[in-house]
């Protein structure tokens, strides 16, 4: 393993990052953690499930090991009724995270805290926001201690919950990615733009300024190309990986009109999306659209597997652990084109 570990920013001097999130929904589809609440228990009831999946991500190609602490706030806690385990939840999650990020074979990689949208934050309530910076706060406190590289603020709908949350970064003097969620009504929550709320998150000392989740590629692209012209800094774009449409611009009430049965759900969203995907090839293609756009951060976020990670990363020009199984069909006994192949099963490619 190389001894030198190249910072976040020197990274993006470089070129690219990849950064593998969309933890919460690969846990929940693989049966460790209940749609609704939407809390990270598996760092402390399965830590062993938590360091797989962080290192399927980044063998995939993610540059950035996240610890998973997405919705582990004060808040969240409260509501499941189990705040005495928000301290040790927080600092697993970033232990498990430092253990796979040295397992790299050429270059440790990179360790993020996490932060997220509260719920709670009221424009109106003054209380609220002192509540809100109390557990930024303690979270950002134990990710200093816990050595993490960088704090990835996301999914914020207001941008003064955002720009409290880079403040409480930036007093534990942690580089910032601050990611905006942009609701349905293509503003954030007080009628700022975007690309408004960006500009002034990268004035204010943000590393990285963009958006993550709740819109695909199609529906958040948009929005990308006016932060990019917007910001002078590095821009990162986090899409989910479903087919959002301009109608249906977020996976909150994403459609599927194939579905015969009745959803228990009022919508598909969260656990009826599956027909919903975008396939790795277009994913892939939206990564190298971003990238030429100049979109620094790129990755993905709910629903993300660790096959489309892969498939961002080759296609901004990486080359992952795992590329050694990226699809090469050349063997395959019915579509492969290799000479030792039995050639009969090869006419019934059209009826198979």
């Amino acid at each position: 393993m190389a001894n030198t570990k190249r910072s976040l920013e020197e990274r993006l001097n470089e070129g690219t990052v990849i950064v593998g999130e969309g933890y919460l929904f690969e846990m929940e589809r693989r049966g460790y953690l209940q749609a609704g609440s939407f809390v990270p228990e598996v760092a402390l009831e399965h830590p062993d499930v938590l360091k797989q999946v962080y290192r399927d991500y980044m063998n995939c190609g993610s540059d950035v090991v996240l610890a998973f602490t997405y919705n582990a706030h004060r808040e969240k806690m409260r509501i499941i009724g189990k705040e005495e385990l928000l301290e040790p939840l927080n600092r697993n999650a970033i232990r498990l995270a430092k253990e796979v990020a040295k397992e790299h074979p050429t270059e440790e990689a990179l360790v993020a805290g996490n932060i997220s949208n509260t719920n709670i934050f009221d424009p109106e309530d003054p209380a609220s926001k002192d509540q809100v910076r109390a557990m930024f706060a303690e979270m950002i406190q134990w990710s200093k201690e816990e050595g993490v590289d960088f704090i990835n603020g996301e999914t914020f709908y207001y941008h003064e919950e955002a720009v409290i949350a880079l403040e409480e970064i930036q007093k534990q003097d942690l580089p910032a990615v601050i990611t905006l969620g942009l609701m349905a009504e293509n503003k954030m929550r007080e009628g700022m733009s975007v690309e408004e709320s960006c500009r002034i998150l990268s004035e204010k000392g943000a590393l990285v300024v963009g958006m993550n989740c709740f819109r695909g590629p199609d529906t958040m692209q948009p929005y990308l190309k006016k932060i990019r012209e917007a910001v002078d800094g590095f821009v990162g774009g986090l899409p989910i990986p479903y087919r959002t449409t301009e109608e249906h611009p977020t996976f909150f009430n994403l459609p599927d009109g194939g579905c015969s049965c009745s959803l228990p759900t009022e919508t598909t969203f969260p656990t009826s999306l599956d027909p919903l995907y975008h396939n790795r090839y277009e994913l892939a293609a939206w990564a190298k659209e971003a990238q030429e756009l100049g979109v620094n951060y790129i990755g993905l976020c709910c629903g993300a597997s660790p096959a489309m990670i892969r498939a961002i990363a080759e296609a901004t020009g990486n080359t992952t652990i795992n590329s050694k199984y990226s699809p090469n069909m050349e063997k395959h006994f019915l579509f492969g084109k290799d000479e030792s192949l039995k050639t009969h099963n090869q006419d019934y490619r059209t009826k198979a």
